[in-house]
């Protein structure tokens, strides 16, 4: 995997934000970001070499990389000595939805000298956090290592990881940026942006024509499956008593590749993915617990 390692600050605050003065909350610090919270459900979900690439600030360097290993997960952690970790503030509400505040830091300042073929070496799936293309040095990397990848005839799968970084960069370039992609992993609204569809349904099925599948996360409405222009599958969702929906679709992308490498079917890889993303909203943070 190629993507973000952040440092998340998680607000959980159980009455509305009340504004210039206090709000009651549970504070924790937590180690983050959609690629490393990806890789590390996948390990969970049974997946043994899970390896990541990934540029953080000197300031939080080992701490990363040690949580990352505890978890299972074979960093490769670039240390930037200019930039501090990228840093993310969590507030979630008394209904487990969150809303973020992001500094993105070092995260982006990924460049394709910091990328080499060699990488690849034994993988057999390569996956790129959507915000990855966010940012000039670090779309050049992703482009790379995707041109890589398709040399070697591994597929390769994309979260597009933030609906409002999506439209502020434009949909078009974001699809033009991802092509050659095998699978595309976005949530409701992502898909959404990406095909000017409000229904997702259409949407899943619009995508499936630009990429051989696509797989629509719809939060505690389950999750749709399209291929060549149609949906496959819908996935219902699995009961679960939500605390921080942080992370959740970070969880089923890491179990749904976990299954995809394993050999499952996409239907079945997402019914996995679900099933993660049902435990992930159970617990605070990003990441499965460790121990």
């Amino acid at each position: 995997m190629i993507g973000d390692v952040v440092t998340d600050v998680v607000a959980r605050h159980r009455t509305p934000l009340a504004h210039g003065t206090d709000t009651a909350a549970e504070i924790r610090t937590l180690p983050g970001g959609a690629g490393a919270n990806a890789a590390c459900w996948a390990v969970r979900a049974g997946c043994a070499d899970v390896r990541l690439l990934a540029r953080v600030g000197a300031d939080a360097h080992d701490w990363h990389e040690e949580r990352l290993r505890r978890a299972g997960v074979r960093a490769h952690l670039v240390r930037d000595e200019k930039e501090p970790t990228g840093t993310v503030i969590c507030l979630v509400d008394a209904t487990a939805e969150r809303t973020l505040l992001t500094d993105s830091g070092a995260t982006l300042r990924l460049t394709p000298a910091d990328w080499s073929p060699e990488l690849l070496a034994g993988v057999a799936r390569l996956h790129l956090s959507g915000y990855l293309f966010f940012a000039a040095t670090a779309r050049e990397l992703a482009a790379a290592a995707m041109e890589s990848a398709r040399e070697r005839g591994i597929p390769v799968s994309v979260d597009p990881a933030s609906a409002g970084f999506i439209e502020e960069w434009g949909a078009g370039r974001f699809l033009s940026a991802v092509t050659g992609a095998e699978t595309l992993l976005p949530n409701a609204d992502e898909a959404r942006l990406l095909t000017g569809r409000s229904d997702p349904v259409d949407a899943a099925a619009e995508l499936s024509r630009q990429v051989p599948l696509a797989v629509v996360t719809l939060g505690g409405d389950g999750a749709l499956v399209a291929e060549a222009g149609a949906v496959t599958a819908r996935l219902p969702p699995i009961p679960a008593q939500a605390v921080d929906s942080t992370g959740a679709g970070d969880a089923f992308t890491g179990a749904f590749l976990a299954a995809r490498l394993r050999g499952a079917t996409p239907e079945r890889a997402a019914a996995a993915g679900c099933r993660a993303g049902a435990h992930a909203v159970t617990i605070p943070g990003g990441r499965p617990r460790t121990p």
